[in-house]
């Protein structure tokens, strides 16, 4: 079990935060299915765009099960403070900083693992943000810059010395982005350097892959992102694996329609009617690419549909009609 703070999780699974996808719904959908905690989409410390729609549904907790924990990104220490005594103030139980992310637009304002270049700033921001708040704090970060400027080690003590309860390493560097070999001897550096809890992110989609990243590594959990993806009860067949040995049966067709059922509606509550069926499309996609991926007549035809009753009606036809197959 991974402690953070006065938490003690139910397992050593953490869904990864990601963006456009692990809002509310999603969240919810995966604690339900054996994740120990799920970490929000991103959140900017722009104080212009607190007040959006976006940022407000990305901080949207109602019914959400604990530890809440929100990830803010940005590169202003006194900004970054701001920005977690009110995610506190709303909810939050668990405040994570962003010093992961490689995207161009993240990176461009010096935020994300832009950060991992300037270790002064680094240290600003962790002091800054831990002080700020009376509930834990934790950090994800790269290996590093580049593959010539790899500092998790550095990094690592620093916010052990800053006061983060946890640290979440994805095993590569910014320039890597999301390809090529994840370093999971750099996470074990990392693991043995400091005290805190580690968590590892980085390719892994399977229980198999589960259980040789924490030999591999001897870190205390895992983080999961774009494996959940068309798959969110992959975190109960981790947690099942690495308790038994044994490999859990995957989900009926009859089970795998409740579950989307359930995810597709909420995200029509959410969104409302007219995004939630955009957004819901996605999730259709990656379900239907990973399980059935000779459909892709019927995906294209699912994309096109505009009404949720449609398109649900049109999601559990198609796995009724798998059912019907299988039987025969």
């Amino acid at each position: 079990m991974i402690k953070i703070g006065r938490f003690t999780l139910t397992n050593n699974l953490i869904v990864a935060p990601m963006a456009g996808v692990t809002d509310r719904p999603f969240r919810q959908l995966c604690k339900h299915l054996g994740a120990g905690m799920a970490v929000s989409e991103m959140v900017s410390v722009n104080p212009q765009l607190r007040h959006t729609v976006k940022t407000q549904r990305r901080t949207d907790h109602l019914g959400e099960v604990e530890p809440r924990c929100v990830q803010i990104a940005g590169a202003d220490p006194q900004l970054m403070a701001e920005a977690a005594q009110i995610n506190v103030d709303n909810g939050a139980d668990i405040i994570d900083i962003n010093m992961g992310c490689p995207a161009k637009k993240v990176c461009h304002i010096m935020a994300g693992s832009a950060l991992l270049r300037d270790e002064k700033l680094v240290a600003r921001i962790l002091e800054a943000v831990v002080s700020a708040v009376n509930v834990p704090v934790t950090l994800k970060i790269r290996t590093g810059w580049d593959t010539h400027n790899r500092n998790g080690v550095q990094i690592a003590k620093i916010a052990e010395n800053a006061g983060i309860q946890s640290l979440a390493v994805h095993g590569r560097t910014r320039a890597c982005a999301y390809t090529g070999a994840v370093e999971y001897d750099t996470i074990a550096t990392i693991k043995a350097s400091i005290n805190i809890p580690v968590i590892a992110n980085g390719d892994i989609d399977s229980p198999e892959k589960a259980r040789y990243v924490l030999e591999k590594t001897g870190v205390d959990g895992l983080m999961i992102g774009r494996a959940a993806q068309g798959r969110p009860w992959i975190f109960r067949e981790i947690q099942h694996y690495l308790m038994t040995g044994e490999f859990l049966a995957p989900p009926t067709l009859e089970e795998v329609q409740r579950i989307l059922t359930t995810h597709l509606n909420n995200l029509y509550e959410f969104y409302g009617e007219y995004s939630g069926v955009r957004i819901a499309r996605k999730h259709l996609s990656w379900y239907l690419n990973k399980h059935h991926a000779e459909t892709a007549a019927f995906r294209h035809a699912l994309n096109s549909v505009t009404r949720a009753e449609e398109q649900l009606q049109g999601m559990q036809g198609f796995l009724r009609t798998q059912q019907e197959i299988m039987n025969l």
